[in-house]
């Protein structure tokens, strides 16, 4: 069981399904109280009434990560609420695959804009309580694809290796502050994101995986948990793997 998180309190983006609800889900199991933001409010509520039902404090949030005007709202809310911001899930994301030659640019700027701009925004509005009261804990999901590259996904796929170097770069920064700043790049999970993709597809994505199946939002949760608790405390600018061995 992971130690120090009870009281906490966390902002989770891309809260409203898949891997962002299973992540507020477990840090509510470990105590935490919860805020949850995306764009569409009514599924964030759906998240957050899972997180009260651990007996903790929850807030929903609409929130465009990639309106710079927004984000600083959004986390004046959450500090107004909760008093403090311990731990920031950047989880938001968004795909418009594509092959290169055929990629729009508003294909590229929409991911790019959401994806790493938006967990710009985020880290800037929430790393300030986290200096002031000199502890945090970051964590951005980034993604297989950030690390092996993903043939129609050249937009996907640079906005999450750069989350990768953004990771580092801020654990460097800040790692003074008794801040730690890592990363979890899950591989293919069972989510509504890959629900879409063609049987074929995933027949031929299978082979690469030595697991030999996708994985659960569940088993992407548990890395985030690990690196938000007092166990990780000595973890910061690291990539945790979590893919069924497709990448090592």
């Amino acid at each position: 069981m992971v130690s120090g998180l009870k009281g906490k309190a966390a902002w989770v983006t891309g809260a409203s399904r898949g891997i962002g609800r299973s992540i507020c889900t477990a840090l509510a199991e470990a105590g935490v109280d919860v805020a949850g933001s995306a764009r569409d409010l009514e599924r964030v509520k759906e998240t957050m009434k899972e997180v009260e039902s651990h007996g903790v404090r929850a807030l929903s949030l609409s929130i465009d990560v990639g309106d710079a005007a927004a984000v600083p709202k959004g986390a004046e809310t959450i500090l107004r609420e909760f008093g403090r911001i311990d731990i920031l899930v950047n989880n938001a994301g968004i795909t418009r695959d594509n092959l290169l030659v055929r990629m729009r640019e508003e294909e590229w700027e929409e991911v790019l804009r959401t994806n790493l701009t938006g967990a710009f925004h985020c880290t800037k509005a929430a790393i300030r309580s986290m200096i002031k009261q000199r502890s945090g804990r970051i964590i951005f999901i980034t993604s297989v694809a950030g690390v092996m590259g993903n043939a129609g996904q050249a937009n996907y796929s640079a906005s999450k290796a750069a989350l990768i170097g953004f990771t580092k770069s801020v654990a460097r920064e800040y790692a003074n502050r008794g801040i730690t700043v890592n990363a979890v790049a899950p591989g293919f999970i069972e989510t509504d994101m890959t629900e879409v993709l063609s049987q074929g597809t995933k027949e031929s994505v299978l082979p690469q995986i030595p697991m030999g199946r996708f994985g659960l939002p569940g088993e992407v949760a548990s890395a985030v948990r690990f690196l938000a608790s007092d166990e990780a405390s000595y973890i910061t600018g690291q990539v945790i793997h979590v893919n069924g061995g497709m990448w090592m």
